[in-house]
């Protein structure tokens, strides 16, 4: 389907949980607090919205939290997306904590791509971040996930947040002495892993640690890597730029929202864990589905009524985010009530 401004929306992000099992101090800190489980959508109900979804166009899929793989059945959700006749790709967006316990559900469930969210490789400082999180142990998962994808060409990303390591370190009062977001580009050189960097979202409590900016990421890239060249491949279906260096087996991407205005490619929408679908991450906009769900109605109307209602929000979705102009931004959820 095609909003008002000729976009093609065919990307969905599904939130399938607010909750997590990491405490990442810019996301969801402690004694923040967690949306009762009784107002959060079912898995079916969430199949019902993706299935809509796909008679609007939806081809693709990506399942979030909070962390996902905390959510009871997730592995099984993923199967009934993959049914789901339109739906071409199923990939998920993980903290890794879970993923070697989970992993072969999660492959025989069908998935297309496995993203591991991941800002250091300093056990210390991934520990401060994380609210005591073992790096070793996501580690020790994107190595088992590489040798158990590889075969099956399931690609495997790393999402970083880019922000000043060293700043955040004095910001959580813990000693770090490393090169600063230049660390996780051994990921890429070591594995066949992409690296990519996500601009900090200036939402909830990532206001409070700002983002490095990506054009002077870039600059420092080619200034390190004068040979690195523009990967023109297909790595995914994000706004991500990638970027090859010699001698790395993974590439690097820059997903820059602040730095590198996408919107005009934009082809997502947000549906989170409570049933809110969103066009847009900046602003509050987007239409409450749940309410649809739960009426009472029965199936045939119901899911009319769902196709009505995702067709304006996706039609009247805003031209562009605001995010410079931090005064216009009307969205005030933190992010994992929204979903990453």
């Amino acid at each position: 389907m095609k909003d008002h401004l000729g976009r093609t929306i065919d990307y969905m992000r599904i939130s399938i949980t607010d909750r997590c099992n990491l405490r990442c101090r810019y996301c969801m800190p402690e004694g923040i607090d967690c949306i009762p489980m009784t107002e959060i959508l079912t898995l079916e109900e969430y199949r019902q919205v993706a299935a809509c979804g796909a008679a609007l166009g939806i081809r693709r899929i990506k399942v979030t939290g909070g962390e996902p793989l905390v959510r009871l059945g997730c592995c099984d959700f993923i199967r009934m997306l993959k049914e789901i006749p339109g739906i071409e790709k199923v990939t998920i967006t993980t903290n890794g904590i879970l993923l070697g316990k989970y992993l072969e559900e999660l492959l025989q469930a069908g998935i297309d791509g496995i993203n591991i969210s991941l800002d250091t490789l300093d056990p210390r400082l991934y520990s401060a971040l994380t609210g005591g999180g073992e790096l070793k142990s996501v580690l020790s998962a994107l190595t088992d996930t590489l040798r158990a994808c590889k075969d099956r060409q399931i690609p495997v990303k790393i999402n970083t947040v880019s922000m000043d390591l060293k700043q955040a370190a004095l910001q959580l009062g813990c000693s770090y002495d490393g090169p600063g977001w230049q660390e996780m580009l051994e990921l890429a050189r070591r594995y066949p892993v992409d690296v990519r960097f996500i601009e900090m979202m200036p939402i909830g409590y990532g206001k409070l640690y700002g983002s490095a900016d990506h054009q002077k990421i870039l600059k420092q890239l080619k200034d390190r890597y004068p040979d690195m060249e523009e990967d023109h491949k297909v790595h995914g279906y994000g706004p991500a730029v990638y970027y090859r260096i010699p001698g790395f087996q993974g590439s690097i991407g820059l997903i820059s929202a602040l730095h590198g205005k996408f919107c005009h490619s934009c082809n997502r929408v947000r549906l989170t864990s409570q049933g809110y679908l969103k066009s847009c991450l900046c602003y509050e906009d987007g239409a409450d589905l749940k309410k649809i769900l739960q009426s009472g109605k029965g199936r045939e109307e119901t899911e009319r009524e769902l196709l009505a209602v995702m067709r304006q929000v996706i039609g009247d979705k805003p031209g562009e985010h605001c995010f410079e102009h931090p005064e216009r931004i009307t969205e005030h959820e933190n992010m994992v009530k929204i979903g990453g």
